[in-house]
């Protein structure tokens, strides 16, 4: 791996373990052996970071030049940790890990009276019935949605009947219990929405719909408004 790379990945763990973080848990999160750790280590610090602690005593990130300070006000912390939390409780395990990054690096940019109020913050998200567990393939629709890649699917559905279906995933919708796909269907020439847990044999194909998402999806989204709307008339 480039060492750009590595300290890179380096300064993600500093930010997303609790702290103070041993030598051996910072290489197993980075990938790398200790003997490179503690090279890294003080490459960061050469570069500007001030990183306190040794070797058996466990180390802290206490200053990331890397980073801008950010401002937020404390009912704008308890939001952004709440959303995080949520988001881990619900995505797939890809989601949860990018969620818990994402905290790491928005508080290691805070002042630390804010830092603090983001660590404690007042507000918890639990649930007593989780969804189900996401599917692998719910990231392979993710990346196909982003990179505009149709996909093809066995799909089963409500009455229980499987069939092959082509895709052209445009998003996706996390409900209470579920998470569904919003996309067009080759074989029925139209929007469907597509339960991911009733999805098998999910491949990638080889034919593009760029740059169609966008206002396919904004299309979609119109249409689903125009249903609730004649339902509550």
């Amino acid at each position: 791996m480039p060492k750009p790379d590595r300290l890179f990945r380096l300064l993600s763990a500093f930010r997303m373990l609790p702290q103070p973080v041993t030598a051996a848990r910072l290489a197993e999160e980075t990938g790398v052996s200790e003997r490179t750790l503690y090279r890294d280590i003080q490459s960061l610090r050469a570069g500007g970071a001030l990183i306190d602690g040794e070797a058996g005593a466990g180390y802290t990130l206490t200053e990331d030049p890397a980073l801008p300070p950010q401002m937020f006000t404390r009912l704008e912390v308890e939001a952004l940790v709440l959303g995080l939390a949520e988001v881990a409780q619900s995505g797939d395990a890809m989601l949860a890990r990018a969620a818990a990054e994402a905290q790491g690096k928005i508080i290691a940019t805070l002042p630390d009276r804010v830092q603090r109020q983001a660590i404690h913050a007042v507000s918890r998200s639990y649930r007593f019935e989780p969804r189900n567990p996401a599917p692998p393939h719910l990231h392979l629709l993710r990346e196909a949605a982003w990179e505009e890649r149709a996909v093809d699917l066995t799909y089963r559905d409500t009455s229980g009947r499987m069939t092959a279906r082509r895709i052209w995933p445009l998003g996706t919708v996390f409900l209470d219990r579920e998470v569904q796909v919003l996309a067009f269907c080759c074989l029925r020439q139209d929007f469907r929405r597509f339960k991911v847990l009733q999805m098998t044999d999910v491949t990638l194909a080889d034919e593009s719909f760029r740059p169609r998402r966008v206002p396919l999806l904004r299309a979609f989204l119109e249409k689903l408004r125009g249903e609730r709307l004649a339902s509550s008339a």
